[in-house]
Parts: structure tokens; C-alpha cells; sequence
């Protein structure tokens, strides 16, 4: 790309950072809106829309051009993440929303394995640009998909009225809720945790510890496959000990497991220590996300668009704090990473702080 292009791989780069402004910006967007239009209209236009410009991103002539293509397709993309979280908080509570989180956990699990393949097969047949026909085939397909399969969850009788002033209303509502904001800080730097190994994981493994490159995928996928097996079982924990409770453990866990890696860092690091603890905290992740989102969405029923939108626009705010933190030691030590792993873990679950009877009342 930066050959045809004729510019530098750090505006290449850009053209990601746009995109990735675009999707944390389009969920603050897209979530107040469903609130009052309804999901499915959004969803709808989103899908249509990322078609569009992902085929304008293949037929870019200049990389300023991709650029902002790239940001509407990450700004109309983001109706999928925000709205996919907002219906199923419309149709299901507790253990029922638990268990459907957790199922979107699992996908969210198994893309990062599928899509690098998918996209080195495509680029060393068909070049780069291909992958964007291919993105825009996909949200062909996701534009079907919702026409025929997703009717709307959220009825007008439930809808917010009264325009910016009551989507601003409800945003302070929530942010004035604390077991909202608790359980948001939790899935959130939860999510840091994951955001600094996927991050820095390349340089540790590859870079650090030697592994090649299909020895390093292969690390990847059992992490994934951890995270898949652990969100599976958050359902039978949550049915017997409630989603609370399984949050609270999922994140001790984590704290346990992200404080092993920086004593490992500092000390070591030993190969398979490095390997274990990294499946163990990646694992450890089921029984955090899907809870988190649950609980954090159980407190806004009404404004559930909104309230998806708060939650993925601090997740991705964080993706790009934490992102080239984790590289400020360079390529050959694991410590930055494991630090970011352990300040977020213990943010995480120190935010259920925030959680017990004293929080304020949803927005119902």
C-alpha cells in the first residue's frame, strides 16, 4: 500500500487510526439514536453504508482518500457492535443476557483467528485492495441478514422522546448511576487487559521468546480457544452463583494471573510460564466480559443504545491509551505489557467498588 501509494507505512497506519476513531465515535452516535428511532432502522443504514465505503476504500486513488473512507466505514461499522449489544439487552435480562453475551464473546474469540488467515490468503492472491471487496460482501451479507432475521427490539412505547436535551438526560442518568459506571470500568479495562497482549504479544513471543511466526499463531488460537471454553462455562457458573459473583471471581482471576505475568517478566521471563499465564488471563476473560456487559446494560434498560454506546466508546478509548504503551520498552521485554495488564485488571475490579447496594437507579 505504501508503495502504490508512495508515502510511509506510518500513514498507512493512519488510515487504521481513522477507522478506529470512526467506529468509537459512530457507537456514541448510533447508541443515543436507536434509543429513539428504533434499532433496526439503524442497523440497517449502518450495514448499507459500511458496503458503500468499504468498496470506496478498494477504489481509493489516494491514501487521503482511503483515509476518510476508512473513517465512515468505521463510524457506520459501529452500528453493528453498539446495536448488537443494545437488542439483545432489549430481548433478554440476567442469565438468559448472559448467555447470548457470552455466545458474541465467542464469535468476538474466534474472528481474530479466522480473519489474519482469511486476509493474508486474500492479499497473496487478489492484493490489498480485494480485502475491502471482500469487507463489502460481508456487509452485504450483514445487511441481508438483518432485513430478514432481526425485526426491531426496541417498540416505540419504550423510546426516548424530546431529542438531544433527553438523549443528554439519560446520558447523565446513567453516568450518575454507579453501578452503571462500576460495571462499564470493569468491562472496560477488562478489555485493557486484552488490548495490551494483543498489542504487545507479537514482539513477546516472536521477538522475545523466538517463536516463529506459525508457532506464534498457534499460541494465539489456544489463547483464543481458552477465552472461547471459559465464556461457554460463564453460563453454568452464572445459573449457580449468579453473574455477580462469577464477574468478581473471573476478575480475581485476572489480577492473579496478570500479577504472575510481571513477576514472570521481571524474573524470567520462562517460555512456557509466559505461555501459561497468557492462556490463563485470556481464559480468565469469559467469565468477565459477558457479565460486565450484562450487568452494565441491566442498569439501562430504556437507554440501552446509549448505554452500549458509553461501554464501547471507553473500550476503544482505552485500545488507543493502552495500544503504544505496552511498545514503550521496545521489542525485547514482556514488563510493559505486563504492567498494563495488571493496572487494568486491578481498575477492573476494584470498579465493583461501585457496584453494592448504595448505587443509584436505572434508567428503566
Amino acid at each position: 500500500m505504501a508503495a502504490e501509494f508512495g508515502t510511509s507505512a506510518s500513514a498507512i497506519q493512519l488510515t487504521l487510526t481513522a477507522f478506529l476513531i470512526g467506529l468509537a465515535l459512530g457507537q456514541l452516535v448510533i447508541g443515543p439514536l436507536s434509543d429513539r428511532y428504533g434499532r433496526r432502522p439503524l442497523l440497517l443504514a449502518g450495514t448499507l453504508v459500511t458496503a458503500l465505503f468499504s468498496a470506496a476504500c478498494a477504489l481509493a486513488p489516494t491514501i487521503e482518500v482511503l483515509a476518510g473512507a476508512r473513517f465512515i466505514q468505521g463510524f457506520a461499522g459501529a452500528a453493528g457492535i453498539v446495536l448488537g449489544r443494545a437488542v439483545i439487552s432489549d430481548r433478554a435480562q440476567g442469565a438468559a443476557a448472559a448467555k447470548l453475551f457470552g455466545l458474541l464473546i465467542v464469535v468476538n474469540a474466534i474472528a481474530p483467528i479466522i480473519a489474519p488467515l482469511l486476509g493474508g490468503v486474500i492479499v497473496a492472491g487478489s492484493g490489498w485492495r480485494a480485502v475491502f471487496w471482500a469487507l463489502a460482501a460481508l456487509s452485504v451479507l450483514m445487511f441481508v441478514c438483518v432485513l430478514t432475521m432481526v425485526p426491531e427490539s426496541h417498540p416505540k412505547e419504550r423510546r426516548t422522546t424530546g431529542g438531544v436535551a433527553a438523549t443528554l438526560r439519560d446520558a447523565r442518568t446513567l453516568l450518575r448511576n454507579r453501578r452503571y459506571v462500576g460495571y462499564t470500568l470493569a468491562y472496560a479495562f477488562a478489555f485493557g487487559v486484552m488490548f495490551a497482549y494483543i498489542s504487545a504479544s507479537p514482539f513477546v513471543l516472536q521477538d522475545l521468546h523466538g517463536l516463529s511466526t506459525t508457532w506464534y499463531s498457534l499460541a494465539f488460537t489456544a489463547n483464543a480457544l481458552g477465552l472461547v471454553i471459559f465464556s461457554i462455562a460463564n453460563g453454568g457458573l452464572v445459573a449457580r452463583f449468579g453473574d455477580r459473583a462469577t464477574l468478581r471471581i473471573g476478575l480475581v482471576l485476572l489480577v492473579v494471573f496478570s500479577a504472575s505475568m510481571l513477576v514472570n517478566s521481571l524474573v524470567g521471563p520462562a517460555l512456557w510460564a509466559t505461555l501459561a499465564l497468557l492462556w490463563c488471563a485470556m481464559s480468565s476473560l469469559g467469565l468477565v466480559i459477558a457479565n460486565a456487559t450484562t450487568s452494565a446494560l441491566g442498569q439501562a434498560r430504556r437507554a440501552a443504545g446509549t448505554g452500549s454506546a458509553v461501554l464501547g466508546a471507553l473500550q476503544f478509548l482505552l485500545a488507543a491509551v493502552i495500544s503504544p504503551l505496552v511498545g514503550i520498552g521496545g521489542e525485547h521485554t514482556a514488563v510493559p505489557m505486563a504492567i498494563a495488564m495488571v493496572v487494568s485488571a486491578v481498575v477492573a475490579l476494584g470498579a465493583l467498588t461501585l457496584t453494592s447496594d448504595r448505587s443509584t437507579t436505572e434508567v428503566a
